[in-house]
Parts: structure tokens; sequence; C-alpha cells
């Protein structure tokens, strides 16, 4: 006969402090690590609660005064989020702990009310929908920041349009470009990943109705036997949706992971995009090139030993997030790969990465707009660099204009023997060019000067820049402030 060990009385639980964000500084302090904390978390899955209650009064299945009370007591300071997140110990999530307690506080508000708690639900649902809810209102914080970059990098884009620069492949000097085109390029990535969130937000984020096993059966139970069942099925998603505020699924994703993996995806796409402008940007004030500086603020970038430094924290900041959000997206690709009708692990697996990657790109999205608006640009070092290599940044232009008199092979064989000349003797390219018989009388040393001069030779430069400029930065973001759905 077998027989039940008794349970071992519980360990004390030592007090747990907040995150503070000591080790993700991206992110500290910033409006998204409000959105995406643990008491925001279990408010967007008590708004899902309320939510659903208020959709099956709509459709007649729940009393409207049960709809009324669930939903006065739907509210994050009635609970107790370190025993809810205990609970979760015992149950592999945190939603059956919640509605346990969401009950009793409505309970204490209307007795008959408490019956119509969670009806028909399933945790899954009530938690996924919370986890679009919580992204939802990310996304609004964090298209609203990109907005505010794009304006930025459009006005140094303009401003810089003819600022000649040098254009640097596999780190070194290669052909003179703009700063305008620089900055038009960051801003062209800026809009397509503003365009990425806003289409996930518009029509990638469902609410999830399922109930146990994605056929919503109970939920079917409760509106009667003799139901429709499409029709119940039809207002019952679309009432839910329109309460949340959230998209209508074709059908219930308990298994079925995209819109997580989209999401990732967009995020992913955002940080990448912020980060491409701070890797820039890095290199850019470096010491011996400074065509670029951060945003002076006192005491921002000291060293802890050194104290002539002032580190770009910002853009540290920016490509810390760009090279995590990557890596915690695909987990959320990873979790496509799940077995029946709910994960017992992969669906687990996505929370934290989850809001890992709403967080940090958050984060990353905020310090994105001071960086831009305060970026100081240095034109006269800009200038001092490009012409660092004596007009060899030009050779390419010479070539071409030779290739016709000397044929092309002739020609760049010609300006690689004189560039390395050049290079050893730290002499002017021109100088050497007009010292070789093969040149004799091609060109007077004026000619030669105008055709290395780097201003003279920034190609299409200017008219990109008109070109990105003229595209539109599409509509205004929502604003972050904006009245939640249904409340």
């Amino acid at each position: 006969m077998t027989t039940t060990q008794p349970r071992p009385p519980a360990r004390a639980t030592p007090p747990c402090p907040p995150d503070t964000g000591l080790l993700s500084p991206v992110r500290a302090g910033t409006p998204v690590e409000t959105a995406v904390s643990d008491l925001a978390w279990l408010q967007a899955m008590l708004d899902a609660e309320a939510a659903l209650a208020r959709a099956q009064a709509r459709c007649g299945t729940v009393p409207p005064q049960a709809a009324e009370a669930i939903t006065a007591a739907a509210r994050a300071d009635h609970l107790d989020l370190r025993e809810l997140a205990l609970a979760a110990r015992e149950t592999a999530n945190p939603v059956v702990g919640l509605v346990k307690a969401l009950r009793t506080v409505v309970a204490a508000r209307s007795p008959q009310a408490a019956e119509y708690v969670h009806r028909g639900s399933t945790s899954q649902d009530v938690f996924d929908t919370g986890a679009m809810l919580v992204a939802a209102r990310s996304l609004r914080l964090m298209e609203a920041d990109l907005r505010e970059v794009a304006e930025a990098l459009a006005r140094l884009a303009a401003g810089h349009r003819d600022t000649v620069m040098a254009g640097r492949t596999l780190t070194l000097h290669a052909v003179p470009t703009t700063f305008g085109l620089k900055a038009a390029g960051w801003r062209h990535l800026v809009l397509q990943a503003a365009e990425r969130l806003r289409h996930v937000a518009d029509s990638g984020l469902p609410v999830s109705l399922g109930g146990a096993a994605g056929t919503l059966a109970g939920y079917l139970q409760y509106a009667g036997q003799g139901a429709a069942h499409e029709a119940v099925l039809d207002d019952l998603v679309a009432a839910f949706a329109d309460e949340t505020g959230l998209a209508v699924p074709v059908l219930p994703w308990h298994a079925l992971r995209t819109p997580l993996a989209d999401l990732g995806a967009a995020l992913a796409h955002t940080t990448g995009a912020l980060g491409k402008i701070a890797a820039d940007v890095q290199v850019l004030t470096r010491t011996e090139v400074g065509e670029v500086a951060e945003p002076a603020l006192a005491g921002r970038g000291a060293s802890s030993a050194m104290p002539h430094k002032r580190n770009p924290v910002l853009a540290t900041l920016i490509r810390s997030a760009a090279l995590q959000v990557p890596a915690l997206a695909s987990v959320l690709a990873q979790c496509l790969v799940t077995e029946d009708e709910r994960s017992a692990g992969g669906w687990h697996a996505e929370w934290l990465p989850l809001r890992e990657c709403l967080r940090l790109t958050g984060g990353a999205t905020h310090t994105a707009v001071e960086l831009s608006r305060g970026l100081t640009i240095h034109p006269e070092r800009m200038r001092t660099n490009v012409g660092a290599t004596g007009g060899q940044i030009v050779s390419e232009r010479l070539s071409a204009v030779l290739a016709p008199r000397l044929g092309v092979p002739a020609a760049k064989e010609l300006l690689t023997e004189a560039s390395l000349r050049a290079a050893e003797q730290s002499r002017p390219l021109a100088d050497v060019l007009a010292e070789l018989p093969q040149l004799n009388g091609e060109f007077t040393r004026t000619q030669l000067a105008e055709l290395l001069d780097p201003a003279a030779y920034t190609g299409a430069a200017g008219p990109l820049v008109d070109r990105a400029l003229a595209r539109p930065a599409g509509p205004p973001a929502p604003s972050p402030d904006a009245a939640e759905p249904g409340r």
C-alpha cells in the first residue's frame, strides 16, 4: 500500500527586494520600466479578467451587476504581489492564485458576483491577454519615442546635407560622404522600426480566448444549451476584443505562438536599428576621430579612475540593449515549437524573455530620444579627418578619370603605387601624381587638386538626403497616456 508522506513545513521566505534595474541601467527610470513591472503585469491580468466579465455581460451570460463588481474589484492594490508569486510555484503560473484572490475580493463586495469571476476561462486566456495588454501599452511608449528620434534625425540630416565626412568601410577611409546622408540613413531605420511596431500594435496583439484546450467549451456551456455556438463565439470574442482594445484572432492561439514571435522580431528590429546608430556614434566619438559628441551633462560619462574621460554612455546603453534583445527574442521564436494544446514549459519560457525584450527596447528608445536631440556635430573635425590621407580618399574618382586614357588595369595599378608612395612619404597624393612620367602633361597641379577635393566627390549624397526627408514620417503615435479601453 502506498502511503503519502507528510509535507514538510514551509521554510520562511526571505524578503525579496524589487528589481531596481541595477544590472540593466538602459531601462532604469524609464517609462517602460513601470509599464512592464510586476505590478503592471498583475494589473493587466486583472484588466483581462474584468474585460472578460464585461464581454460576457454584453453577451448575456453574466449579470451586468456582477461584471461591474468584478471590474471594481480588479485592482492590483487589492492583492499581494509577493504572495501571488510564491503561490505560482505550486501551479506553474500566476493566474490560479490571482483568480482565487480576486474571488475573495469580489465576494467581500458582492457574494453573488464572485461565482462569475473567471467564468468558463483558463489561466492561459488571462495571462496571454494580459501579456498583449502589457505589450500594447509598452509599444505606445516606444512608438512615441521613435517618432521623436526620427524628427531629431531629420533636423540633423537637413542641417548637414552637405557636410563632408569620411565614409568608412572595414574601419578605413573609403570615399567621401556627408553626415547628412548618415543621419538620413539612421532616420530611415528608425521609421522602419516604428512601422513594424505600429503594425504589430494595430493587428498583431490578439485577445486570447480558448478555454481549457482551445475549444471554448466552457464559455459555450455557460451560454446555455440552446445557444448557437457560432453566434456566441463571434459575439464573445468580438466583445472581449472591444473591451480590451486588442485584435480578434482567427483561432485560439494557446499553442499557435505567432503573436509572441512576431512581437519579439519587431522588438529585435527596433533595437537593431537603434544599435546601428549607437555603434556609429561610438566610433565617431573616439578621441582620434572626434566628429560627434554626446550631449554633455554634469557627471555623465565619468570614469571611476580617469578624471579626463567623458564616456559615450547613451550610445553604450542603447548598444547593450541591441545586443540582448535579438537573443531574448530568439527564445520567443523557439517557443513556436509547442506540443499539444498547451505547452508544458514552452509557454512558461516566454514570459521573462518577453518582458526583458519590452523593457530593454523601451529603455533603448527612450535613451535614443536624448541622444538624437542632443548630439553635437563637429564639421571642422570631419573636414580635418577627410583630408587625413592627403587626397587618397578620392582615388576612386581619379581612377575613373584615368581609365579612358590608360586603361582600367593600368590606371588602378598606377594609383595603387602612387597611394603607397604618398603614404610612405607622408605627402599629398596630388604632389606624387604630378611627378609621375605617365601623367606628364595630362593634368596641371590645380586640376589634380580639384579632382582630389573630397567635397567635390560626394556622389548623390545630397539628393539622397532630399529623397529620404521627402518620405513622410507616418501618422503620429497614439498618446501613451490615452485612456485604457473598456475602463
